[in-house]
């Protein structure tokens, strides 16, 4: 039974790569938290693609999307993946802050608390990426209540990355993450406050047109001027449009605007940085270096420096 059901998911997740656009360039054996058997695929827009331009997408080897409830969401995710993987790096992005992240190594599926607590957790690591081989990065722990999960269509990846990574960054911008060369987990928690049954949607920042033009604007100065040499980023994705609490159309329209006032070269859906922008380099390394600041706890620098009557 379990090979016709590995057999099963990877003949569907092969047809669904190739309706987005997507190649299949491994298919590998892994286990989740609690050594379960997953399947593991490497994923990109071509057999040709650098390393940095593929996707890893780990799904329990039991699960089966294919079915009314879950393909949608799938093959959006899927989609949206195959048009991200167009960027120079794939795996990095900014926060409203002004901090560039890359996330690694998230061990997909979620795992149900070891720690006796009525919630699910997935693990994983954000770095800085700032184009200078920085070794800050922050161990996490993702985790969602019970309550919550009852939103999620599955507890795999493709239904949970955009709303972990969301919260990642939401955390990040409360200064509720430390970035250290080394260190222990450090929690985010995932509730309800971040999301409306009313609406069916996900809140994570209120943002207008100016904040939305500087989150524009440090995307492309990080992501295509300094990681990816000069290289255009999909300036319109969806998963900043659910971080911003906005539209792709919004993005895309502040994009639109930028690009007249010479801070984007505009191609499609998307954006490169020009020299205008990059000039303003001085500006985000200090935006940076705040964001960072905000992220080291005051409270205990006497502490950790030995003065302390506790």
């Amino acid at each position: 039974m379990t090979v016709q059901r590995e057999t099963t998911l990877i003949s569907n997740l092969q047809t669904a790569a190739g309706a987005a656009g997507l190649t299949v360039l491994s298919i590998d054996s892994g286990t989740d938290f609690n050594g379960h058997p997953t399947t593991r695929f490497q994923l990109a827009a071509s057999p040709q693609a650098p390393p940095e331009r593929t996707l890893l997408l780990e799904l329990s080897e039991a699960f089966d999307f294919h079915q009314p409830e879950l393909l949608p969401e799938m093959t959006s995710h899927l989609r949206e993946a195959a048009q991200r993987l167009q960027n120079p790096r794939p795996d990095a992005c900014v926060t409203l802050a002004g901090l560039p992240v890359r996330f690694s190594r998230f061990g997909w599926p979620f795992h149900r608390s070891t720690s006796g607590a009525d919630t699910y957790i997935v693990h994983g690591t954000v770095h800085l990426e700032d184009g200078a081989n920085s070794p800050l990065h922050a161990l996490v722990s993702a985790s969602m209540t019970v309550t919550f999960a009852e939103i999620v269509p599955a507890p795999e990846q493709p239904y949970a990355e955009t709303f972990i990574y969301n919260a990642v960054r939401k955390t990040l911008d409360r200064g509720q993450l430390e970035m250290l060369k080394s260190g222990n987990r450090q929690p985010v928690p995932v509730t309800t406050r971040y999301y409306s049954r009313w609406q069916k949607k996900f809140f994570f920042t209120d943002t207008d047109d100016k904040s939305r033009m500087e989150f524009l604007a440090l995307k492309a100065f990080w992501l295509s001027g300094v990681l990816g040499t000069g290289q255009p980023v999909w300036i319109a994705d969806p998963r900043d449009a659910q971080y911003l609490n906005t539209t792709v159309e919004e993005l895309a329209r502040m994009a639109a605007d930028m690009a007249r006032q010479g801070l984007l070269a505009v191609g499609g859906e998307y954006a490169a940085a020009t020299p205008t922008l990059m000039a303003r380099a001085d500006e985000y390394h200090a935006k940076r270096d705040a964001a960072l600041a905000v992220t080291r706890p005051s409270f205990n620098e006497e502490m950790r420096a030995g003065h302390t009557n506790m």
